[in-house]
């Protein structure tokens, strides 16, 4: 090891590298201890954790603290990337952010589109875990290459009667449709993770763009896939971060 640079050398052939080369905490300028102060603060609190409120308890700037959220979602996102949901999966389309002035409700509306799926049990009397993909239209191929990226093959896929979702039968090996109908609640879970995930981010979050949006979703589905390992949780997210690519502030920002 080099003490004076914090590297370490292969006596073979000289190569050089440090601990956190290559991981989320690529060529870092904070010190380790407050990434882990960091990562320990979020894991414990279930309502997540703005910018500004994690600055003022690590004794950082807004901008720091922004970064190292930004990229521990960013973690937790390609570590539930690994995954694909399988058996009984509802799906169905959610609109996120705050109503303007003469805007559109529901499909018409200018808020950030969201693909939302959640696997259920046989008999659908529990969630199992859930996916979430913002996306800029909402159309055949979209919700094509949703499924495609996130759902098993055998799964049973369950919509509404949105047109984007004919085609799906071609691409799974089971798809019922639930035509919409006053009074039903044929996808009763997507609805309540959808109702879930509004509450998250917009409670703790304000003035959410959609070009950060994707984040904040992957750090809802992280929390509610691992809901009964929270005791876990720091050691999990410790070790997504460690498992997961770099992603530079110029990145985050573009």
């Amino acid at each position: 090891m080099i003490k004076s640079r914090d590297l370490f050398k292969c006596k073979r052939c000289y190569y050089q590298t440090s601990l956190t080369a290559g991981i989320v905490l690529h060529r870092t300028r904070t010190p380790l201890l407050v990434w882990f102060w960091a990562i320990f603060l979020i894991s414990c609190d279930k309502r997540g954790h703005s910018a500004l409120s994690l600055s003022k308890e690590l004794g950082v700037s807004y901008w720091v603290s922004w970064t190292l959220l930004q990229k521990i979602r960013y973690a937790m996102g390609k570590q539930d990337g690994q995954y694909k949901l399988r058996g009984v999966v509802e799906l169905d389309e959610a609109y996120f952010g705050y109503k303007k002035q003469n805007d559109k409700r529901g499909r018409g509306t200018g808020k950030a589109k969201v693909l939302v799926a959640v696997s259920t049990d046989d008999k659908k009397e529990h969630p199992e875990f859930t996916k979430m993909r913002a996306v800029n239209r909402l159309t055949t191929e979209v919700a094509i290459d949703f499924v495609k990226s996130h759902f098993e093959e055998n799964s049973l896929v369950q919509t509404d009667g949105l047109n984007i979702y004919n085609v799906l039968k071609d691409n799974v090996t089971k798809h019922e449709v639930f035509p919409i109908v006053s009074g039903e609640e044929p996808l009763p879970w997507v609805h309540t993770i959808i109702s879930n995930a509004k509450a998250f981010v917009l409670g703790t979050y304000h003035g959410i763009g959609p070009k950060h949006l994707q984040l904040y979703l992957d750090e809802f589905c992280y929390r509610f896939n691992r809901r009964f390992w929270e005791d876990q949780l720091f050691n999990r997210m410790l070790a997504a971060c460690m498992n997961c690519e770099t992603i530079t502030f110029g990145e985050l920002t573009q």
